[in-house]
């Protein structure tokens, strides 16, 4: 049913005024998905293969992904313990996962014939899962999008590119940009998240010609569109303007984020192989503990994680994903009270090993297991109990109390005030070690 008001706004907020379900969270699944699942050769493979509009085609015209089933999608992510979820709405092709009035170049013009958006929408929300859409500010199929040194077009030649770009108006795109965004956040009920992507200034790149930032998308209007139509929504960074949130992309903060010297609420951006669209030859995986340790890392720093899953053509989460979701899972069923409502800790955590903390549980996470002991510095006289949070088995410590001189006494000499916990010999088969320490005041 179409809404022809505002969304009903969400008012509960953190510290920062964001919506406090964001810094409680934690953990959202990215999805990419569009054409360029057909090809499975990365979804920049239109710019990357220099690939015509015409040559491109073939894929609008065998999308059939008879395996399609966004309540699959919606219960893995659920299952490996992610609490919201952003789809592609548009990516950079141009190619509108939903039912757009404003083009034919769309998910129900092909033989498949269907709303994605709107299962995706539908099946997320049954699963207890927050909304987020993904919106390529970029489109490489509309007839007015000026070539550029990022469109596939861009090694024609310059007498060749004059020609194309003749009769183009970016602000005609404009409009269709905006037009688009508004059925997408009038359509399908109240949407959490919106993940635009992305501006490229010539003078932030500088082998990028013709680059193209706040002016030509009217990102000003944009950004009180998307307000307007959706009271209390996060927006990302990434409209050449200031957003609720900065979005680093695959790689890892190693401290809070800050702009102006001022901490900001972030989101990681990470993929399982590199490639955000289904890349089928692509094998440079990251491994379930790899992918929890980055997690955990980012929690550590008051930041969030969007793990992307890119389906294959057929629809579906390929073997790989599916197991990596399930190994994911396994860890954060057990957990997942050092990742939900957790922030940076007040503590300094050894080497090796990073703190979370929610109220007055400080979450040790163990990247290496050590030879039996692990010492905490700070914290005698702190600690009421201790226990691995994986099935809460008691862990023995103990204290060098703060003011007393340090004695070598088996475990070598520790600075006072160092709390000595005494580990099992063997691992726990976990992919991160957790030890759940209760602290006598928060």
């Amino acid at each position: 049913m179409t809404i022809t008001a505002p969304a009903e706004p969400q008012t509960a907020t953190d510290a920062t005024g964001l919506p406090a379900w964001f810094s409680h969270d934690r953990f959202g699944m990215f999805i990419h998905w569009g054409l360029y699942a057909l090809p499975a050769r990365h979804e920049w493979v239109k710019n990357r293969e220099r690939i015509t509009d015409a040559d491109y085609q073939k894929y609008f015209d065998h999308f059939d992904p008879d395996l399609f089933d966004a309540t699959d999608w919606a219960r893995r992510a659920r299952a490996a313990g992610m609490k919201y979820v952003v789809l592609t709405t548009k990516h950079h092709e141009g190619f509108a996962l939903w039912d757009s009035k404003l083009t034919d170049y769309k998910s129900t013009a092909t033989r498949f014939g269907r709303d994605i958006v709107r299962e995706f929408v539908d099946a997320v929300r049954a699963e207890g899962l927050r909304v987020g859409f993904y919106h390529s500010l970029i489109d490489w199929h509309h007839p007015d999008f000026t070539i550029d040194g990022v469109h596939p077009r861009r090694d024609d030649g310059a007498e060749a590119i004059a020609a194309l770009n003749e009769g183009r108006d970016m602000a005609r795109y404009r409009d269709y940009l905006h037009g688009q965004v508004s059925e997408l956040l009038t359509d399908y009920g109240k949407i959490d998240y919106l993940f635009y992507d992305f501006s490229y200034r010539d003078n932030d790149h500088e082998d990028i010609w013709g680059g193209k930032g706040r002016d030509d998308w009217g990102s000003s209007e944009l950004l009180e569109l998307t307000r307007r139509l959706q009271p209390g929504i996060i927006v990302n960074d990434r409209l050449d303007l200031p957003g609720d949130i900065v979005t680093p992309e695959q790689y890892q903060p190693d401290k809070p984020m800050e702009v102006d010297g001022v901490q900001v609420p972030w989101e990681a951006c990470q993929t399982l192989n590199g490639s955000w669209g289904y890349d089928r030859d692509n094998l440079n995986l990251k491994s379930v503990d790899l992918l929890v340790r980055m997690l955990v890392d980012g929690v550590s720093n008051n930041g969030n994680m969007l793990l992307n899953i890119g389906p294959t053509g057929r629809g579906e989460f390929d073997g790989v994903s599916r197991q990596t979701l399930d190994g994911i899972g396994e860890w954060m069923r057990r957990h997942d009270r050092s990742v939900y409502g957790a922030g940076p800790a007040a503590f300094q955590a050894p080497a090796g090993t990073v703190y979370t903390q929610r109220g007055d549980r400080l979450y040790l996470h163990l990247f290496t297991w050590p030879f039996e002991h692990v010492h905490l510095p700070d914290l005698a006289g702190r600690v009421a109990y201790a226990q691995l949070l994986h099935d809460a088995s008691e862990i023995h410590y103990r204290e060098i109390p703060p003011g007393t001189r340090a004695q070598n006494t088996g475990l070598g000499g520790q600075p006072a005030g160092t709390l000595t916990l005494t580990l099992p010999i063997v691992r726990p088969d976990v992919a991160v070690p957790v030890v759940e320490i209760f602290l006598k005041d928060a």
